[in-house]
């Protein structure tokens, strides 16, 4: 595995553009596809506000790291955080048949972090959130088309 960029911002809602753009660099250095790249963006940014906005539970915010690396073309990125421990994985889909106005608030991002993602794996390592989201390179089918 190749390291591509490893860079830290500060978790905050301001620090979300310039932590996409670059996310979006390293897809776009691999040669993915416009709409891998945008569901790439989607995910990313549900991830990165989820942290912002709930990790550090309204004290003075942390830190956030992006870790973006190359593994046989594949995009691997790592998002570290020292808030409260949260799994995302452990999650329940929601009812995504049921009508708006019959859902619960919330859930629908996870569920797309692990629809649009080829592989998520959450661990908690060192009084750290690790999140680790993988782009094939082969790339499978969007579920959103």
């Amino acid at each position: 595995m190749q390291l591509l960029s490893q860079k830290k911002w500060p978790a905050r809602l301001e620090s979300l553009y310039e932590s996409l753009d670059s996310v979006s660099s390293c897809a776009r250095a691999l040669g993915f596809n416009a709409e891998r790249i945008g569901e790439l963006e989607l995910v990313m940014e549900e991830v990165l506000v989820n942290i912002f906005k709930y990790a550090y539970g309204g004290k003075e915010p942390g830190e956030v790291t992006i870790s973006c690396s190359e593994d046989g073309g594949n995009l691997v990125m790592d998002v570290v955080d020292s808030g409260v421990p949260f799994d995302p994985l452990t999650a329940s889909d929601p009812d995504i048949t049921a009508g708006v106005d019959e859902r619960p608030v919330g859930g629908l991002g996870i569920y797309l972090i692990k629809k649009l993602m080829d592989k998520v794996k959450y661990r908690r390592e060192e009084g750290r959130n690790r999140l680790t989201l993988v782009l094939f390179k082969s790339g499978k089918t969007s579920p959103l088309s």
